[in-house]
């Protein structure tokens, strides 16, 4: 199972974000649309990401609801052809929501930063450490510390949930 640390942020002046991460990145900007498509679980969350007719991850994921940096253990599979894998998913599981972004990603060494446009919510920030082999949770911490620094991120934007329990609780 991958492990990375995250946190998701409201971004105030998404703007300013890009042209900062533009002067930070070891990459070009590269723009993902995305529809993830939700499904009912016991535990976790189970996802579809639909990038395009034949191309698609299928994304299962455990991480803790708190402010901040928080570990995310998750595996991916990828496919081909996501519209059957989609009947199959919401036969039998049931669709429990859609989420529709436009998502510019950025990378430093092992963390992808996203900067994504939500459909019906906003714009919001995700810096996602990925953990390498040995590497600790507090360092994991302390990386998307400094990255939430050298982006000016205030520690009161800070977003606990998921975007699709900000669709469906838009009071949270």
């Amino acid at each position: 199972m991958g492990v990375n640390i995250e946190i998701k942020a409201k971004a105030k002046d998404p703007e300013n974000l890009c042209r900062i991460l533009q002067k930070l990145s070891e990459t070009s900007c590269e723009v993902i649309p995305q529809e993830d498509i939700f499904f009912h679980t016991a535990k976790g969350r189970l996802k579809l990401r639909v990038l395009a007719p034949e191309r698609g991850e299928l994304i299962y994921y455990e991480r803790d609801h708190i402010i901040g940096p928080k570990r995310s253990c998750y595996l991916i599979s990828r496919c081909t052809d996501p519209t059957p894998l989609r009947r199959l998913l919401a036969t039998s599981l049931g669709v429990r929501g859609i989420v529709r972004k436009q998502r510019l990603l950025y990378k430093i060494g092992n963390t992808r930063i996203h900067v994504d446009d939500v459909e019906g919510l906003g714009c919001f920030l995700e810096i996602e450490v990925v953990l390498n082999q040995g590497q600790t949770t507090e360092e994991g911490v302390a990386v998307a510390e400094a990255i939430m620094q050298k982006l000016g991120i205030d520690p009161a934007d800070l977003v606990e949930e998921a975007y699709i329990d900000l669709l469906q609780n838009p009071g949270t």
